[in-house]
């Protein structure tokens, strides 16, 4: 039921209502719901039994009341055809056909800003994700956060929000040096398995190549970085650092591109050593009371803010632990103006939850406690031929986002092939953007490579996107004017079973909207473009939309046109195309 409708038939309860409540004092709210068996009806309100206690009357009898209230209203009978009373006070209401084909009308009046609402106008958003170390190609895991991170930034953008997706590089550290002198061992003639070879040292063949572009003194540039050309000495290990960076940074853009994935900010946290933010952050916690030394280290005292124990922010050797750049990191989200901020991070990660947002309150700089949000997503465990993948030859060490475009688009990942070489990827991308979405962040995850190259019902992506084309084929076989469909004013024709249960499915896509931007779930997105697919198949093999009858047909072609634009304005949101043949 459109929002519209909705909220009339909410006003004519509250009609119904007045006189029977007036003088208590009471506020009931009015919830409207779809029966959980659609043969009791459209619309189900419990508001007769809210009252009854309260007023001390018979359920039944305040629901016959309210019934004969609601169906006096004037108007009412464009919106419900019927009410009745179920169990011990239950209304169930039937809608007017009239008001449940009116979707189509919408749909083709609104196109493309279908679904959207402006709730969120004026309120700014920040969505961190991926933000992968600059130390090897983007894994698996990377891919997830960047399907999740994409898709919610649209959701959010959907409902009005102004936001701002941002990459956060943490490119200082411990791991920024082992990138280095591994780079530095290939560039001296080691490998791995060498007595000479690093014990700690990354092992794909990408150090060889970062290490044989540094020594031919290349020149690279992330798309926000500076170029980084290469000295060509092997013994210069700080030009080695800054080359392999910016070579890893470029290699991740490359690979983000290909996924379809953009960014609105790159955030450097070696910026918040430079910049003295951490400093300064370190020396708020220090200020605000929150920090105590103890065995040569500073500590945090974060059992304050509900932590199993107190962590250490500073060690003995004067570097600070993880967290804290983390802490200095959001409280210049907070500065930025950001009031409400998303992290997308992996499963890993639930254990700084507790220990940032303790240094955010310990700061005592206005941040509101639960600030940011989080949503952890778990590992996704890749299965091809049958059997589990678990690495890559580029990689050494796991499944590249690359690898599973390219084994999700027909291409073997394993060819000699460069990471900047853009090919057609589409068929991949979208597979694996939608499987990486189609499940709740929290739960596991089996991407079956097998089951994303095939062409059937088993491959959801496939499914979904054959809806689109289905339709796309019917109008071309009715050689029409498609953009007079939204000027066909009868469409009281649609009344067979299969068209009544779709045109309820079109109704749904706003509210399926708002309810996975309140539940932070893009996936909800994903399981009502299924589900949508889903109807289309039954009504297209049910009825004829070609037929002779022409009031017939232009209500069905409508019908046609505004799913087709339902599907694409879903499958547009989560990043996936919507192809016009298959």
């Amino acid at each position: 039921m459109l929002a519209q409708q909705k909220q009339r038939i909410t006003e004519l309860f509250q009609a119904a209502m007045a006189p029977l409540i007036e003088g208590s004092g009471l506020t009931p709210a009015i919830t409207l719901e779809r029966p959980r068996d659609p043969s009791h009806g459209d619309i189900a309100c419990n508001l007769a039994m809210q009252l009854a206690k309260p007023l001390k009357k018979n359920p039944r009898e305040l629901a016959q009341a309210l019934v004969d209230g609601v169906l006096s209203q004037p108007g009412r009978e464009e919106l419900i055809s019927s009410a009745d009373i179920a169990g011990p006070g239950f209304i169930n209401l039937r809608v007017a056909e009239a008001a449940k084909q009116a979707v189509v009308k919408v749909v083709l009046a609104e196109g493309a800003q279908y679904g959207k609402s402006s709730a969120g106008a004026g309120k700014k958003v920040l969505v961190e994700f991926v933000s992968a170390n600059p130390t090897g190609p983007l894994h698996v895991g990377h891919g997830r956060q960047g399907a999740l991170g994409d898709a919610m930034s649209a959701l959010l953008q959907s409902q009005g929000y102004d936001v701002t997706r941002e990459f956060y590089y943490n490119d200082a550290g411990v791991q920024i040096a082992t990138l280095a002198t591994s780079v530095q061992a290939r560039a001296k003639g080691f490998k791995p398995g060498d007595a000479g070879w690093p014990e700690s040292a990354y092992n794909g063949d990408y150090i060889a190549d970062i290490a044989d572009d540094f020594k031919a003194k290349k020149t690279v540039a992330a798309s926000d970085g500076e170029p980084a050309t290469a000295s060509g000495d092997v013994d210069d290990i700080e030009s080695i650092r800054r080359f392999a960076v910016a070579y890893l940074r470029r290699e991740q853009d490359l690979d983000l591109q290909a996924f379809g994935v953009r960014f609105d900010n790159y955030y450097l946290e070696s910026s918040l050593y430079t910049e003295g933010k951490v400093a300064a952050a370190v020396d708020a916690l220090i200020k605000a009371g929150k920090t105590y030394e103890l065995d040569g280290a500073l500590w945090l005292k974060t059992t304050d803010y509900g932590d199993d124990k107190d962590r250490v922010m500073k060690k003995g050797d004067g570097t600070y632990t993880y967290f804290v750049p983390d802490v200095a990191y959001h409280i210049t989200k907070w500065q930025r103006g950001f009031g409400k901020v998303i992290n997308i991070q992996g499963s890993d990660h639930h254990g700084t939850i507790a220990r940032v947002r303790a240094g955010l309150q310990a700061a005592n700089v206005g941040i509101p406690q639960g600030y940011p949000d989080y949503v952890l997503h778990k590992m996704v465990t890749v299965m091809k031929n049958g059997e589990e993948v678990k690495i890559s030859k580029r990689a050494g060490s796991y499944v590249t986002l690359r690898d599973l475009i390219e084994w999700s688009n027909g291409t073997d990942a394993d060819a000699e092939t460069d990471a900047g070489d853009l090919q057609d990827l589409t068929r991949g991308r979208d597979a694996v953007r939608f499987f990486l979405i189609s499940r709740k962040a929290d739960s596991e995850f089996v991407f079956d490579v097998d089951v994303a190259l095939t062409r059937n019902d088993e491959n959801p992506v496939y499914y979904v996107q054959y809806a689109h084309a289905r339709i796309c084929s019917v109008l071309n076989q009715w050689a029409g004017d498609e953009a007079g469909l939204d000027q066909v004013t009868d469409l009281s024709p649609l009344t067979a079973p299969r068209e009544v249960s779709l045109l309820a499915k079109l109704a749904e896509y706003p509210e399926a909207l708002a309810h996975a931007l309140q539940e932070l779930g893009p996936h909800q997105v994903a399981f009502y473009l299924r589900d949508l697919a889903g109807e289309l198949h039954s009504y297209y093999n049910a009825e004829r939309v070609l037929v002779d009858d022409v009031p017939t047909r232009m209500a069905r072609l409508a019908l046609m046109s505004a799913t087709r634009q339902v599907l694409r304005n879903g499958l547009a949101l989560i990043g996936v195309s919507a192809p016009t043949r298959m």
